[in-house]
């Protein structure tokens, strides 16, 4: 898997490219087809950043991410 850097996860984040993509637990997942991310943003958490410390507020569990590729790993 390629290794992109917490800047360049920044920048898939729904508005600066047209990639919206997430990290949790060092994996950077593609959400970009889930209508729930489709601006950038899901409830209170912005796409282009690693939500591994959010997930613990969230209604659901990590399983949530096996619906996206994973696309890379957090460098």
């Amino acid at each position: 898997m390629q290794r992109y850097t917490k800047q360049q996860l920044a920048l898939r984040n729904g508005q600066d490219k047209p990639e919206v993509w997430v990290a949790y637990k060092g994996v950077i997942y593609d959400v970009t087809a889930s209508r729930l991310w489709k601006k950038g943003m899901h409830y209170e958490h912005w796409a282009g950043q690693d939500l591994t410390e959010e997930l613990p507020e969230a209604p659901h569990t990590e399983k949530v991410f096996e619906k996206f590729q994973a696309i890379g790993q957090l460098a």
